[in-house]
């Protein structure tokens, strides 16, 4: 086990919140002696996301950034951001779920990927759309070809894949599906019988 030192709340006593973060971690940084198990965790002023993306290793969460004048504060905070990381794809939009209750335009889009010339279903994503967003896939999408209760589950329609969608997520699961998948918008140009499964050699900041 490894414990990771990252910020600063109290030092000998005294309560240590208030000063900036820039204070709090040159106090840190001087008070304790880090060798195995205890690490300090390493900072950087600016591009952190940039120079760190390409070095973040599978099973990570992500990435933090604090504002360097800012107050240790025991709650959520604009000053605190969390960079997470993803894998990301494109994906064949081959239907889409019925709106329900106020969601306009389509539920979720249902994706998939190519496999062995046919178009196998991976996982219907619901976040990450605006309703102008809704409303602009559905009218891209046109009216469905087909109804009817596909593994996805719930009510669906279905058709010929027409779209592709890129996707966002934080992994494969063992079965063929994504994990957290969302939507950062679509592809024109790639063909939907193009996307086949990627293989990732790493993740990035996202």
């Amino acid at each position: 086990m490894t414990y990771y030192v990252y910020d600063l709340l109290r030092l000998e006593g005294p309560d240590t919140r208030e000063p900036p973060l820039r204070v709090r971690n040159s106090l840190v940084r001087r008070a304790l002696a880090y060798r195995s198990p205890l690490r300090l965790t390493p900072h950087r002023n600016a591009g952190g996301g940039r120079a760190a993306g390409g070095r973040l290793r599978p099973g990570l969460g992500g990435l933090i950034a604090k504002r360097a004048d800012g107050v240790c504060e025991p709650r959520r905070s604009a000053d605190r951001l969390k960079l997470t990381c993803s894998l990301g794809q494109e994906f064949a939009v081959g239907g889409f779920t019925e709106p329900a209750g106020s969601r306009v335009g389509l539920g979720a889009p249902l994706l998939g990927h190519y496999e062995g010339g046919r178009l196998r279903y991976t996982v219907k994503v619901g976040t990450g759309f605006g309703r102008r967003t809704l409303l602009d896939l559905r009218e891209r999408r046109g009216g469905p070809r087909e109804s009817g209760r596909a593994g996805a589950g719930g009510g669906c329609a279905l058709g010929a894949a027409e779209l592709v969608a890129r996707i966002a997520f934080t992994e494969w699961t063992r079965d063929g599906m994504l994990r957290h998948p969302r939507y950062p918008g679509l592809r024109d140009d790639k063909k939907p019988r193009n996307v086949v499964r990627e293989r990732p050699s790493g993740r990035t900041a996202a």
